[in-house]
């Protein structure tokens, strides 16, 4: 159906706001209502799959449910059932898989390229509410911004032997990254409506959805699904492991079942018939008290496999990518406070790898200075960046761009702070152009780099390319002209970060990947 794009008068607590309503438009399952608001049309909450609840919990998505009369679009839908969070987030609901449409065509017919954003929260909390991540800013630079919700933690990532026998692939435990595929799914089948194109899809996320974006990178399921990736904080290139550790996070199938048993056994449940009649509170509670079951697996399905091997031979979805992560990633999680703790704790997790490691990444004799630090950042995401534009660069014809986000307050010699640098999730507030919301002062520096990231990221959008007036140029990545894009004060060039230590742990990850390496608990 023709999409109309009158605004009609709105009722009167709608006019204090100067918002006006759109004329209804056509989707699946029904008619939705939007609003106009500063040259934009915005539709929160439309559904792109049934709710999975019930006999639903802990399947593939299935058909969105067909609705009568006009849907109102105005206000986010819950979010994702979750238990991460201090306090949790407020009205979730099992009933979450809704997406939402910032978009500044006038007319279907425009096709302007799309931008699909996919949140982080370590595939335990998240939601596309989190007012950092509002599109009205990207899509004025001239695209459709669409952010998708998906399951996450128990209800999004659990593994279960009755779960698998009851699947025609005998597999489970993907279910976010299968609301994922279905959002892009109906991203292609409906986003014309909204005046986006089809065939200019860019996905993006961090942290877990960097991560996801990586593995989408890699799963059939979701070839053709998108033509240009994103990642900030992201990457997931190291083996599989059955004690997961940051950057080896990865379980095979066999292995979460497993957990998944023992996770019944503690929720009382005696069969999946009891495990999904329990009450969503019961199931959070029991959930609760696991650690490392949340996360994506490799089923041999959505995940055919080790992702590093998979690129290694040629078996990805080729597109172009912009990829990147920060400078100080390793301060956001639990960093060792003293030299000897820092020293023990690396020893325990590389094992026979550890006096290399503590060489590449040396602490200090009183503190723990940033170069250790920044062990836990490469393990977890710089080396899986590094890893992955050099694969792309090798076997893809997509071409590559890599990034270091280093904008930062300087902070004063002697104070607690004094030589930190940009911790995990500070980029997301420049890209989505949301300074405000980083409850600092905003220096000019801040601004020219918010500037520069949301162009580049648009641009990328726009044309597979970064590049385009009033930004620096930035080139391509490849092994003969390894260059990176530092966001840092002002947009410029330089040498991969780390290179040195990056190499060193490299040859841990090779180790890793061998029989004596596979054989030794992380």
């Amino acid at each position: 159906m023709k999409m109309l794009w009158l605004a009609a008068i709105a009722v009167c607590p709608v006019l204090w706001l100067n918002i006006a309503v759109a004329a209804p438009v056509k989707v699946e399952g029904g008619l939705v209502e939007g609003i106009v608001a500063e040259n934009l049309t915005v539709y929160k909450g439309i559904p792109f799959a049934a709710p999975p609840v019930g006999g639903l919990r802990w399947r593939p998505p299935q058909s969105v449910l067909a609705w009568q009369g006009v849907r109102k679009a105005g206000q986010f839908a819950p979010g994702c059932m979750q238990s991460m969070g201090d306090p949790p987030l407020s009205g979730a609901s099992e009933d979450c898989l809704y997406l939402n449409i910032w978009t500044p065509a006038k007319s279907p017919q425009e096709r302007v390229p799309v931008l699909v954003w996919i949140y982080g929260g370590g595939f335990n909390g998240g939601a596309t509410s989190i007012p950092v991540y509002g599109g009205e800013k990207l899509a004025k630079r001239g695209v459709v911004l669409v952010s998708i919700a998906y399951r996450v933690g128990i209800v999004g990532f659990y593994a279960h032997p009755e779960l698998s026998a009851e699947s025609p692939r005998h597999v489970s435990g993907n279910y976010g990254l299968l609301d994922m595929i279905a959002g892009l799914q109906w991203i292609q089948r409906n986003i014309a409506a909204f005046g986006g194109d089809p065939k200019r899809v860019t996905v993006f996320g961090e942290s877990a959805g960097g991560i996801a974006v990586s593995m989408l990178c890699a799963s059939p399921l979701a070839k053709g699904l998108f033509h240009g990736a994103i990642s900030q904080s992201g990457g997931s290139f190291g083996p599989a492991s059955r004690m997961p550790v940051p950057g080896e996070n990865m379980r095979v199938l066999a292995d979460a079942e497993a957990s998944g048993a023992e996770f019944a056994k503690s929720a009382g449940a005696a069969s999946l018939r009891e495990l999904r009649a329990l009450a969503p509170e019961k199931l959070l509670e029991a959930g609760r008290r696991q650690r490392g079951m949340a996360w994506p697996i490799v089923d041999g399905w959505v995940i055919p496999g080790d992702q590093y091997e998979l690129y290694e031979t040629g078996r990805f979805n080729d597109t172009p990518i912009l990829v990147g992560y920060n400078s100080d990633e390793g301060a956001s999680f639990f960093p060792p406070h003293t030299p000897d703790e820092y020293i023990a704790g690396v020893r325990k997790r590389y094992g026979p790898f550890a006096d290399r490691l503590l060489q590449a990444y040396p602490t200090g004799t009183d503190a723990v200075p940033k170069t250790a630090r920044d062990l836990a950042r490469d393990s977890a995401f710089g080396w899986h960046t590094w890893v992955w534009v050099r694969l792309q660069s090798k076997h893809g014809k997509g071409t590559a761009y890599y990034y270091y986000f280093d904008q930062h307050p300087e902070h004063p010699a002697g104070s607690p702070q004094a030589g930190y640098g940009s911790p995990h999730g500070a980029d997301v507030a420049y890209v989505f152009e949301h300074l405000d919301d980083t409850h600092r002062a905003v220096t000019p520096e801040d601004q020219r780099i918010s500037d520069a990231m949301a162009a580049y990221w648009t641009n990328f959008a726009k044309r597979e390319d970064p590049n385009g007036k009033g930004v620096p140029a930035w080139p391509a990545f490849s092994a003969g002209n390894p260059v990176v894009m530092y966001f840092a004060g002002t947009p410029h060039t330089g040498p991969v970060p780390s290179e040195e230590s990056l190499r060193v742990l490299d040859k841990y990850f090779a180790w890793r990947r061998s029989p004596e390496g596979a054989a030794v608990k992380p």
